[in-house]
């Protein structure tokens, strides 16, 4: 169907003066009107309205597109007006429309309009045709350039497709990233457009958040004679073995698309060799760069954890305000967010949510390295990275007072990995060393393994794997990791106490601030907390000796926990600060959580900045630390106290120096999310 079938000379109108996009709208419509498109004017410009407020049909470079599908339209119809002095028709690119067209389709009919309007966006991105149409001084003349450019563009993909007659080429596809949200289906897209233009037929299976879409079926991977990858998770590729295969990431896909089909032409491919079962998430490490390999695992973990601190988050948060609204805002002590059967449900549920952040995580980063069986090693390291090892102390001894009548081997273990495990939580941090560690420990076994008879295969996934695996992680985690972050904490607790017995409040304020954002919920920041809860006992008991509220010993207590909690408070809110103000530094799926940041920032759940620091710990970690750090600062050197142990905006009531807390907590978030722009790199 030629563009000119629809646009009749009567349809067109040149050198038009239009006051806004209204008028514009009315002339076009009077054309079409003019032309017998429409049986009821108004109805279809009630139609075209509609289109327009969901995002102006003005595609920049003067050019304009607005099109409406109606009862009103009695035959589909193509109008167009000048406009030498442009029109503001609210283009993207802010610049004046001077070329519009109007496309008129009726209601239930063929899609013919469609496809009118790919092939004139797809002339109009020539500027030099869009430039002789602006500038045609008759209609005749306007008619022309537009049938001479068509016909051109239809010989251009005539002879497209008589080449690729002649070089058919089998293409499959699969696109996949971390999130599954956008860069999947932009990659898709890419690839597609750019067969198109080669001629060539692909088919693309896009491994979404919803789940795979158009899968490739056996029969159609075997008749291929090249797959391409465009992925930045693992897939399945047990199916692929023997084909030749191409590896690149999605954003390689969205801006070079062309090059992959051009190496695809080229034949020379490798052919990809598969070692292994098929799982659904077999590696494709191959030909990939180290660093390009840990991306990869920890976005896997990362992506699979976001859920949990989101859904667990919120309800923390609803927990507190439940008992805000139940004044209990400033009453409610240690035991803020239970205070009511509906808030401690709330506190409840949503505190077993968060507390399988750490565990998922590396659960799923092993998943990534070892497929399967890395699991259940996975989640074993991450429970004993969030856990720690005091639980299995108290267990089995009950007390530290019954660790000196354990003898030999048993007295060692007890000294060396339990006591004092009170502080041996190794938080996130601990739990991406977990996850790494536990799908290297499950590749050591396969490769150990790989010499069994094969009567022994099936047994394998099921007992060696998980048994040995959870084993070595165990001794891992429990020796090594956690007892080495028990010590940094006892060495941490030590400095704190002293910087406090010394009332050096601003070093104090600084320091707390900034162990508040380095881990956020793990150790480090544990320490802190714990410290500062400390210091609010202590304050406790000067007053029960009969000190007063404005005695300089109690008020440093208080001054320690209040700089505490604005520090644990900066991350979240200066990351969802940074999402707005720099949304190219974040995936897309990142940027959909800064209203999830701003409620638990708000409510002291530190936890909400986790996935970022986890996506990206080396630029994430210093900037959230810097902007914590100030804020604990400005906290202190402001004098602002705080009685209550937690609750964020919630127990504001109980800040001494309200405003200038406040301002201590702004001035932070902004620091963080300024810095996040700076460092941090944009996400193709």
């Amino acid at each position: 169907m030629k563009i000119t079938e629809f646009l009749q000379p009567q349809g067109v109108k040149l050198g038009v003066s239009v006051a806004d996009q209204n008028a514009a709208i009315d002339e076009l419509i009077a054309l079409h009107n003019a032309a017998g498109n429409l049986n009821d004017a108004a109805a279809f410009k009630d139609a075209i309205l509609a289109r327009e407020a969901k995002g102006s049909t003005a595609i920049g470079k003067a050019i304009a597109v607005p099109h409406g599908k109606s009862s009103a339209v009695s035959k589909a119809g193509l109008t167009a007006i000048t406009v030498p002095a442009g029109v503001d028709y609210k283009s993207l690119d802010g610049q004046p429309s001077k070329l519009i067209f109007m496309i008129a389709a009726p209601e239930g009919g063929a899609d013919t309009h469609l496809e009118v309007l790919s092939k004139l966006m797809t002339m109009l991105m020539d500027d030099n045709f869009t430039q002789k149409l602006i500038a045609a001084t008759s209609v005749d003349e306007f008619m022309k350039v537009i049938d001479e450019k068509e016909t051109a563009k239809d010989k251009e993909v005539a002879a497209k497709a008589a080449s690729s007659a002649s070089r058919s080429l089998n293409l499959l596809a699969v696109t996949a990233c971390p999130t599954g949200i956008a860069h999947t289906y932009m990659a898709a897209e890419a690839l597609e457009q750019a067969a198109k233009d080669k001629g060539y037929a692909i088919k693309v299976e896009t491994d979404g958040s919803g789940g795979a879409k158009n899968v490739l079926t056996s029969s159609e991977i075997a008749a291929a004679d090249v797959i391409i990858l465009a992925v930045d998770k693992n897939v399945e590729m047990g199916r692929f073995d023997g084909k030749r295969v191409i590896k690149a990431s999605t954003a390689n896909a969205i801006h070079n698309a062309g090059d992959l089909l051009a190496k695809a032409e080229s034949g020379n491919v490798p052919v990809y060799h598969h070692t292994g079962a098929v799982e659904s998430n077999t590696s494709i490490d191959g030909d990939e760069t180290l660093g390009r390999k840990f991306y990869k695992h920890l976005m896997n973990g990362v992506s699979h954890m976001l859920p949990f601190v989101i859904g667990g988050g919120i309800l923390v948060a609803l927990s507190f305000l439940i008992d805000t609204l139940a004044g209990y805002g400033t009453t409610g002590g240690g035991n803020f967010g239970q205070m009511i059967p509906l808030s401690a449900f709330f506190k409840y549920v949503g505190g077993l949510a968060m507390s399988l952040m750490v565990p998922v995580l590396a659960g799923y980063i092993a998943y990534s390295i070892a497929d399967r069986p890395g699991l259940a090693v996975g989640f074993t390291g991450g429970l004993l990275a969030s856990n720690g090892n005091a639980a299995i102390a108290g267990f089995v001894w009950g007390s530290e007072e019954a660790l000196p009548q354990l003898g030999g081997f048993n007295k060692f273990i007890a000294n060396f990995a339990f006591q004092g495990s009170g502080n041996t939580v190794s938080g996130f941090l601990g739990g991406i060393a977990a996850g790494f560690l536990a799908g290297a420990i499950v590749l050591w076994l396969k490769k150990i393994t790989s010499g069994f008879p094969k009567s022994l295969e099936g047994i394998k996934p099921v007992l060696i794997y998980p048994l040995c695996g959870v084993f070595l992680i165990s001794v891992a985690m429990c020796f090594v990791l956690n007892p080495i972050i028990g010590l940094i904490n006892t060495g941490l607790s030590a400095m704190l106490t002293a910087l406090s017995n010394a009332n050096m409040l601003a070093v104090l304020g600084l320091i707390l601030g900034a162990m508040m954002a380095i881990d956020m919920g793990g150790p480090i920041n544990k320490a802190a907390y714990v410290f500062g809860t400390g210091m609010l006992a202590t304050a406790s008991d000067y007053m029960t000796q009969g000190a007063q509220m404005n005695d300089p010993k109690v008020t440093a207590c208080y001054i320690a926990m209040a700089a505490i909690m604005v520090g644990g408070m900066v991350p979240p809110v200066g990351i969802a600060i940074a999402c707005k103000l720099f949304p190219k530094k974040f995936t897309e799926a990142e940027r959909e959580t800064w209203i999830t940041n701003i409620i638990m920032g708000s409510s002291f759940i530190t936890e909400g900045a986790i996935p970022f620091a986890a996506a990206d710990p080396i630029h994430v970690i210093p900037c959230t630390m810097i902007g914590s750090g100030i804020a604990g600062l400005l906290s202190a050197v402001f004098g602002c106290t705080l009685m209550a142990p937690h609750g964020g905006i919630f127990v504001f009531a109980t800040v001494g120096n309200p405003i200038l807390y406040i301002v201590a907590w702004l001035v932070g978030s902004i620091i963080t999310a300024v810095l996040l722009g700076f460092i941090k790199k944009n996400k193709e």
